[in-house]
């Protein structure tokens, strides 16, 4: 089979009048799909119903050390959630704040106290002259949302294999005080299912910033979310290698159990220095008298430790592995022959990321969009929606079911051959 690079202008022509055929059909069908945001299907949420089925008006609400759940106290958040979260992050339990249902919160709380009231004593955000943040492109757009939001300046660091590029970061870190964070989904990232490598963590643990407020934020929101028991990507824990470094308070991690048990009724928790955690402490005693400690008991006590986790991940694994399968066997037989795009496999998370020929990604999403297919706007992955190549594209299988996301994946197909083949018809 010949790329679309390799056919003579009349073939190529032949091929979009065969495509268009085969779009005016799909659009016959009436497609009504929704891809655009990575949300766990209704068969992934019964996994955890049977969380209720521990606790009813007879149910004695008592931690282990006694706390009375349903009172005031545990600011932290109780002990036995402190354990669990700490097992996400791979630290110690003394670390760990527990909070409400979403890290994004904690992220946004986190910038908003900078902004504000600075870091550990250091000048708030908001009275100097140019504050930067450091941003690993493709990435979260909600990530790019919070710091659009307060006016920080975005910069753009472009994603390796092994994570971010680390050159770019030191050199930025190390010589311009006004960059004072970085944004990380080290495990896993969105979009693109990458893991930071053994050496991309030491680097970051490494890093010595001209800013005495610079810190790295570590979402690690995929830390439980494999695809393959047997296949898993193993991602080094940042605190440690932060305490060796000699730099104990330089990151602040978060984790939740957001895709994990209930999206909309979880828990979250940040992990950090005891310094780092003194200093939000003080914060949190003004802004809140705690968490929800009822909804901290009903999960320990229904996925227990990381043994009960990984277990429960594994079932939702099972659901979802076959969509990401499905998406990439039709983007292997369907795109790949014809050297229009490129994909990365991912071992786990949320996403797969594909990247279409330069200045197609908006055009493709639109015609998806046509068909009945809704995605992800082209550009999200960017700061300020922005994707200078106009390649990327987020694709969301877990949501839909099997035989509508391969469906969804078939149209996906069409629309990417019918984009390329009119932008090389066009040159």
């Amino acid at each position: 089979m010949k790329t679309y690079l390799e056919m003579t202008k009349e073939e190529l022509l032949a091929e979009h009048r065969s495509l268009e055929q085969e779009f005016a059909k799909i659009k016959a069908l009436g497609l009504s799909l929704d891809l655009t945001r990575g949300k766990p299907s209704p068969l992934q949420l019964d996994l955890s119903m049977g969380m209720y089925d521990i606790i009813s008006s007879q149910s004695v609400l008592r931690t282990e050390a006694g706390t009375d759940c349903r009172n005031y106290g545990s600011l932290d958040g109780i002990d036995e959630a402190k354990r669990l979260m700490a097992g996400f992050m791979d630290c110690k339990q003394e670390q760990v704040i527990v909070h409400g249902n979403a890290s994004l919160s904690i992220m946004y709380d986190t910038i908003a106290r900078s902004m504000l009231h600075g870091v550990l004593g250091s000048t708030p955000w908001c009275r100097l002259d140019k504050v930067k943040f450091l941003c690993p492109v493709p990435g979260y757009d909600r990530h790019f949302a919070i710091t659009e939001y307060f006016g920080i300046e975005m910069v753009q660091i472009p994603m390796h294999p092994d994570g971010p590029d680390m050159d770019l970061v030191e050199k930025l870190v190390q010589e311009d005080a006004a960059v004072k964070g970085i944004w990380c989904v080290p495990k896993y990232s969105n979009p693109q299912g990458i893991t930071y490598s053994d050496e991309t963590v030491r680097r970051f643990a490494a890093l010595k910033p001209a800013a005495e407020d610079f810190r790295i934020y570590w979402d690690n929101a995929y830390a439980v979310h494999d695809l393959y028991e047997d296949d898993r990507d193993m991602l080094l824990p940042i605190l440690p290698e932060c305490e060796k470094a000699g730099n104990p308070d330089m990151v602040y991690e978060f984790c939740s159990t957001s895709k994990v048990t209930f999206s909309g009724a979880g828990i979250s928790a940040m992990g950090m220095s005891d310094t780092n955690r003194q200093d939000l402490l003080k914060q949190m005693s003004v802004q809140t008298i705690g968490h929800d400690k009822i909804k901290q008991w009903t999960h320990t006590r229904y996925l227990k430790d990381m043994d009960g986790v990984r277990a429960h991940m594994a079932k939702h694994a099972a659901l979802i592995r076959p969509k990401f399968e499905a998406v990439d066997e039709i983007l292997s037989k369907e795109v790949a022959p014809l050297g229009i795009g490129t994909w990365i496999r991912p071992k786990g998370g949320y996403f797969i990321c594909f990247e279409a020929m330069e200045g197609c990604a908006k055009a493709i999403v639109a015609k998806a969009r046509e068909a009945g297919i809704v995605m992800t706007a082209a550009g999200a992955p960017f700061p300020y929606g922005i994707d200078p190549k106009d390649t990327v594209i987020r694709i969301a299988p877990t949501f839909p079911k099997l035989e509508e996301m391969k469906q969804a994946a078939e149209v996906f197909a069409c629309c990417v051959k019918l984009v390329s083949a009119e932008k090389l018809l066009r040159k």
